[in-house]
């Protein structure tokens, strides 16, 4: 069965916009429709997206798929985005809006929503050549935050060397698309990053976690580090070979050592950041969240039940 491919280029990646969940998905069936016509569409070429397609990729019901497609075309057509290119002729670095599609609309007999991309989006996910990233469209299936969606694709881009390069809060919040809401850190935090940090450790091929940049006490920016994510059967399997007890659900048998591992997993740091406050020292420094997590672990194993525990050695 043939990957069903996202690609973009790298400056459409890094754009600056904001689109719902289901403006998102639309725009990457419509890509892989672009893609799987073999040709290169060109401005004015109409591509369909059908309920069915959508129900079956994002394991919705139809009839709930199709309302969704509807009203995502209203938001779809008013869109637009910011982004940078080098210009061709001059080789500078341009800076551009453009609208994502020039027509968009719904046919219910047919099921469908139809769309023209605009002119200066198609060279940016079918003529691609060195700067682009691509992924399959299951990685991003099971999100359901459009914060986590856009995370995963800037994250990614650094796929090769696994972290990001630092990134300040403004531009991070730019490129997430939010202007006016999240404004205080602590609600950005909670209801933006680490929510998306949480659905892509849960739902994709990567595990992901932040260290902060601060100037005195406020925080100023972030880098990324990720790994991508071993098969679960190897995972039981390199566990139960390290020596430790082989009941992967408790602590028994593990030192301080393996359970910092445990406590600097970003899978760890998801599902359990909780825990302790956002503004505390365990919530601002990894180093004391792994001091904070060791005594925890050792205090009281069982309240640390989401997965089993010897899960989080190997990353």
């Amino acid at each position: 069965m043939n990957k069903q491919l996202v690609t973009k280029d790298n400056s459409l990646i890094g754009a600056s916009y904001s689109l719902g969940v289901v403006e998102q998905r639309l725009i990457f069936l419509a890509i892989i429709e672009a893609r799987e016509q073999k040709t290169l569409i060109e401005a004015g070429g109409l591509l369909r997206i059908y309920a069915q397609s959508y129900a079956k990729q994002f394991d919705v019901e139809k009839h709930t798929s199709y309302e969704a497609m509807k009203r995502a075309v209203e938001g779809l057509y008013e869109a637009g985005f910011a982004y940078s290119k080098i210009d061709e002729r001059s080789g500078k670095i341009g800076h551009y809006k453009s609208r994502w599609v020039d027509k968009i609309g719904y046919i219910d007999d047919l099921g469908c929503v139809e769309l023209v991309f605009a002119s200066d989006v198609i060279p940016l996910i079918t003529r691609l050549e060195a700067r682009y990233t691509e992924y399959e469209l299951k990685q991003v299936v099971g999100l359901q935050s459009e914060y986590a969606i856009r995370l995963y694709e800037l994250i990614i881009q650094w796929r090769s060397v696994g972290k990001t390069n630092p990134i300040s809060l403004t531009e991070l919040r730019e490129k997430l698309g939010l202007v006016d809401e999240y404004k205080r850190i602590e609600a950005f935090k909670r209801r933006v990053l680490d929510l998306a940090v949480k659905q892509i450790n849960e739902h994709t091929d990567i595990n992901v976690a932040y260290e902060q940049h601060k100037n005195g006490r406020v925080i100023t920016g972030f880098t990324f580090r990720f790994k991508v994510k071993k098969d679960k059967k190897k995972i039981v399997a390199e566990v139960a070979d390290d020596g430790a007890n082989n009941d992967i659900y408790t602590i028994e048998g593990l030192n301080d050592k393996q359970l910092g591992r445990i406590a600097r997993n970003p899978s760890f740091v998801a599902d359990y950041n909780e825990l302790v406050s956002s503004t505390s020292p365990a919530g601002q420094d990894m180093k004391v969240w792994e001091v904070e997590m060791i005594k925890r672990l050792k205090e009281d194993a069982l309240q640390f039940k989401k997965r089993p525990i010897k899960e989080y050695l190997v990353y």
